[in-house]
C-alpha cells in the first residue's frame, strides 16, 4: 500500500526572519519525527543553514545520514523562471527516492521570495504552486512556501497566497487549490467578495484548470460567501475552456443567486 498523502502546504508570508526561522524548525523537527525525509531550500550557504536551524532535534544526526538536506535555492529549482511541470517532476523523483530509502514521506521549507520578484517568475511560480498543491493530495510530500512580505508587496504575496490550502496570509479571503481525487477539478474555499474579483480571476488563468466531460467541477463546501460578481466570473471562464461550472456546496446561498440572476453555464449540486 502507498502511504498516505501528507496534503499539507502552507504560504508562509513573513516580515521577521527569526518567526519564520522558528516556524521552519517546528515543521521540520514534525518531519523528522514522523519518520520523513526532510529538505531547507534557502538562498543561504549550508553553513549559515545550519545555524538557523540549529534547534531542530536531531538535526545533525539527521543530516549525516540523509534524512536530512539543506539545498541552496538553485540547485532545487534550476532556472530563474521556474518550469512549472519540470520542478513538480523534480520534486515527485525526491519523493520517490525517499519513499524508496524507507522514509514516509518527504517534507521541504522553500524559502522562494527570489523566484517570483519579476511578474514573468511570479506568474510561472503561481502556476507551479497549483500544479505542486495537486501532487501533494496524492503522495506522501508536504511544504512551507515561505516569502518575504516586504521584497514582495501585499499584492504578490496575496497571488501566492491564494493558491495554497493554508496560509498565515490573514488579508487572503479565499483559496483556490487542489482537492481530493473525485471531488472535481480544484476547490474554493472562504470568501469571494467583489475587493477580490481581479485576484480571484488571475487565480482561476494561473491554475488553468481542465474541464472533464464538458464540466468544471470545483469543490465549494468550505466557501462560505460568494457574490454575484464572482459568480459571473467563473461562469464566463467556464466559457471559455466551453465547459459548464458546476459548485459541490452544502450551502444554498450560491444556487439562489444564480436562480434569481437566472444564470445559465453554471449550476451548483449537493457536496459529496
Amino acid at each position: 500500500m502507498s502511504p498516505a498523502p501528507c496534503s499539507r502546504h502552507l504560504c508562509w508570508s513573513y516580515d521577521d526572519p527569526a518567526a519564520f526561522d522558528a516556524r521552519a524548525r517546528d515543521f521540520l523537527a514534525e518531519g523528522l519525527a514522523a519518520g520523513e525525509r526532510v529538505w531547507y531550500v534557502g538562498p543561504e550557504e549550508p553553513d549559515r543553514l545550519v545555524e538557523r536551524l540549529r534547534d531542530v532535534a536531531g538535526l545533525p544526526d539527521a543530516l549525516r545520514r540523509g534524512a536530512a538536506r539543506l539545498v541552496s535555492t538553485t540547485t532545487a529549482y534550476a532556472d530563474r523562471v521556474v518550469d512549472p511541470p519540470a520542478q513538480v517532476a523534480a520534486y515527485a523523483a525526491a519523493t520517490d527516492e525517499a519513499l524508496a530509502s524507507g522514509y514516509t514521506g518527504f517534507r521541504v521549507v522553500a524559502e522562494a521570495t527570489a523566484l517570483v520578484r519579476t511578474p514573468t517568475q511570479l506568474a510561472a511560480f503561481t502556476r507551479y504552486e497549483h500544479l505542486i498543491d495537486r501532487y501533494m493530495r496524492i503522495r506522501p510530500m508536504s511544504a512551507i512556501c515561505a516569502y518575504h512580505r516586504p521584497e514582495l508587496g501585499d499584492r504578490a504575496i496575496a497571488e501566492l497566497a491564494c493558491l495554497h490550502p493554508e496560509t498565515n496570509a490573514e488579508d487572503v479571503l479565499f483559496r483556490l487549490h487542489a482537492c481530493a481525487p473525485g471531488d472535481g477539478v480544484a476547490a474554493i474555499s472562504g470568501e469571494l467578495d467583489k475587493l477580490h474579483q481581479e485576484l480571484f480571476m488571475t487565480a482561476l488563468e494561473r491554475a488553468d484548470l481542465t474541464p472533464v466531460d464538458g464540466e468544471l467541477v470545483v469543490q465549494a463546501a468550505a466557501l462560505r460567501f460568494v457574490d454575484h460578481r464572482c459568480l459571473l466570473h467563473l461562469r464566463e471562464y467556464g466559457r471559455s475552456r466551453g465547459a459548464e461550472v458546476v459548485l459541490r456546496t452544502g450551502r444554498n446561498s450560491a444556487g439562489r443567486l444564480i436562480d434569481l440572476l437566472g444564470l445559465t453555464g453554471i449550476r451548483v449540486e449537493a457536496a459529496r
